[in-house]
């Protein structure tokens, strides 16, 4: 998926890992049923792009969501959110509405710092 649309799942610069925004993709590229399914599944993907690099969702510092209804989806992001996040230091967070997210409600976006050996 990631070379036929010419990107990477995540760059390393540094101690810096910026991982591209991960959606509720199923192995073969369609989204998950409902939202929460897709919530769950962008964590999922999200996990395993960071744990390739030797990261984890403690290493997370600023967060970048893309939300086609925030308004409604919100109040069941956040409780899974909250799973992954679940006490401070907490990363930054910037939640941002769109209109348009390719049959997906839902993206991801993180950078992480990787941990020295």
């Amino acid at each position: 998926m990631y070379d036929a649309h010419g990107y990477s799942p995540a760059v390393r610069s540094g101690d810096l890992l910026f991982v591209s925004g991960q959606v509720g993709s199923r192995e073969d590229g369609s989204p998950e049923d409902s939202y929460l399914g897709q919530v769950e599944r962008a964590f999922a993907n999200l996990g395993a792009v960071l744990q390739a690099a030797g990261c984890g969702f403690q290493d997370i510092i600023d967060v970048t969501t893309f939300h086609t209804d925030p308004e409604a989806q919100l109040p069941i992001l956040m409780p899974v959110k909250e799973r992954f996040f679940p006490s401070r230091p907490f990363p930054t967070w910037t939640a941002v509405g769109v209109t348009w997210r390719a049959g997906f409600d839902l993206e991801i976006k993180v950078i992480a710092r990787i941990p020295t050996a």
